[in-house]
């Protein structure tokens, strides 16, 4: 992990301060709601439908489990006892006094932790792989160049007013567990075999009202012109981006309007001028980052495979983790292990404090004193010794963290919709218990295989529903909850390319979701051909076998 120094610190300390005394104008009356508005923005604080939400910063998901550890103490002291993993790998405590949070952001301070530039038209947090550095795919750890881009953007004065917020995700993996097609600039990290690290770089990418999927402008740039294209990309944004409305200020209708090959020109155009610039990344540079994220040393004493396929036949649901939540590392004697935090009941993405301070305890126990937070609003174990999985596994039974279904059905990727945030037209929540408890069948789960269900609560997407095998999506109709159903979408981790779900037809009354998510199961099963899974099906027999099922039904 990358480790803090003086400056990192003077910094966020300076930062604190500052915001304690802007927050006590504003308490006091001197500072308008307006000039407060973007002062909390820059600090991760939103206004929600029922308290202050503060967002903290998580740097492409990679917590230590002393960070972790001032998560659960901050939940228990200055919130409701729990928190919550977004699908940006980042925390939201939901109930903060706003007159506290200055408090919470020295407390985060003390652990190199902060909330800075969590929200606002800025460059938000970069994301990427929750199994980055341990993957037995991976091609490239994609970390030190995320840490790069990370002190890059932060209070960068170019880019610090942008027309929208901006995002960006990093894959170094044969498989794109970051979703980097969706993004505002996607990064595909890989050996080149004259240039060393290189990336495709994806443009234009997004969900929301409009989605789209990026456009690739530049294939293969080295590593050493990382800031300076990426700097092109944004002065260019930042120029000829729309600032008259809202809805049409990310960078992907920029993309569209120019055309990604008018974009890209002029990209080339403002590169010309900076490329071997200030910015210009030197090797020494480079290597003190990547040294940052050296690998962990790991114990090498052989894995009895033996006694693990002795305890899988005399503990069933042991053998079923094993299966869903447990992947393929590096090296042959760990595992990386997935904490499900999907129980039947549980909102998908909230923990306790409690759970925080055990998967604290077992990260410094099992796994390098590392863990991550995943896009599906899981935690990631990354280095568990392979003889250690069945005393983990008897653990996380014990803390409501071991639930057998990372990427089935109920692994529900789900925004907290209008239980809590103010932009919401419907919830999320309860949908996403209803399917969990309807499907609550591990046999049924398992036959049916890999399967995305997203929920977002409305067009902003945060539940990534454009990207759900299925997706579900919060309308207002005449001030009633409906929800509209799109089939198809993914984010192409599972090789595939990325692709956006298509709309089924009319949206359904609450009530009626979960019969309607049942009856597209049922026409898969009928439909599919041995082994193959939801999207490959969706793509060879398309929509129309479903909506006949499903409106006949509805009719």
């Amino acid at each position: 992990m990358y480790r803090y120094d003086e400056f990192d610190r003077t910094f966020l300390a300076e930062r604190v301060s500052h915001y304690r005394a802007q927050t006590e104008r504003y308490l006091a009356g001197k500072l308008s709601e307006d000039e407060f508005l973007q002062l909390r923005l820059r600090n991760g604080l939103y206004v929600q439908r029922l308290a202050p939400m503060l967002r903290v910063a998580v740097p492409y998901g990679t917590l230590s489990a002393d960070q972790l550890r001032k998560l659960a103490h901050i939940a228990r002291t200055y919130d409701r006892g729990y928190g919550h993993l977004s699908t940006r790998q980042n925390m939201q405590f939901n109930w903060p006094e706003l007159a506290e949070v200055p408090d919470i952001l020295e407390e985060l301070a003390a652990v190199d932790m902060h909330a800075i530039q969590t929200s606002g038209s800025c460059i938000r947090n970069v994301t990427t792989d929750e199994f980055a550095g341990a993957a037995a795919d991976e091609i490239v750890d994609p970390r030190p160049y995320c840490e790069i881009m990370r002190q890059w953007s932060t209070n960068h004065p170019e880019f610090e007013w942008l027309p929208r917020k901006f995002k960006i995700a990093v894959t170094g993996a044969s498989k794109d567990r970051a979703a980097i097609a969706v993004h505002d600039i996607g990064l595909r990290a890989y050996q080149d075999t004259k240039q060393g690290v290189v990336f495709d770089v994806f443009v234009g990418g997004g969900l929301g009202r409009t989605p789209v999927i990026g456009a690739m402008i530049y294939e293969g740039l080295p590593v050493k012109h990382l800031l300076t294209y990426l700097e092109s990309i944004m002065r260019v944004y930042n120029r000829y981006g729309r600032r008259d409305n809202k809805y049409k200020a990310r960078i992907k209708i920029l993309v569209r309007a120019m055309t990604a090959e008018g974009f890209k020109a002029r990209v080339e155009e403002d590169w010309a001028h900076v490329k071997d610039g200030a910015s210009t990344l030197a090797e020494s540079d480079v290597q003190r980052m990547e040294d940052a994220f050296s690998p962990p040393v790991l114990d090498q004493h052989d894995a009895q495979q033996s006694s693990l396929d002795d305890l899988r036949l005399e503990h069933s649901d042991f053998s079923l983790w094993l299966h869903h939540n447990v992947t393929a590392h590096k090296s042959d004697n760990h595992a990386i292990v997935t904490l499900s935090t999907k129980a039947v009941g549980v909102p998908p993405g909230d923990v306790s404090d409690a759970q925080m301070d055990a998967v604290a305890a077992w990260a410094d126990q099992y796994s390098c004193n590392e863990l991550r937070i995943s896009h599906e609003q899981n935690f990631v174990l990354p280095h568990v010794p392979r003889e250690s999985l069945f005393e983990l596994w008897q653990s996380a039974c014990e803390h409501e963290l071991a639930t057998p279904n990372s990427g089935l059905l109920t692994d529900i990727i789900c925004c907290p919709g209008g239980d809590y945030c103010s932009l919401a037209n419907a919830k999320s929540i309860p949908v996403a218990e209803a399917i969990q408890r309807r499907f609550d069948d591990y046999d049924y789960l398992h036959d049916l295989g890999d399967l995305d269900v997203n929920i977002s609560g409305c067009m902003n997407a945060c539940g990534h529903h454009h990207v759900g095998n299925i997706g579900i999506l919060g309308v207002d109709k005449k001030g009633q909850e409906f929800y509209q159903i799109s089939l198809g979408g993914h984010a192409g981790h599972s090789g595939n390319e990325a692709g956006l779900g298509q709309i089924i037809g009319p949206s359904f009354a609450r009530a009626e979701v979960t019969d309607v998510i049942a009856t597209i199961l049922e026409v898969f099963v009928d439909l599919r051909i041995e082994d193959e899974t939801f999207s490959s099906c969706i793509r060879r027999v398309g929509l129309d076998p479903f909506k006949e099922r499903i409106y006949v039904k509805s009719d």
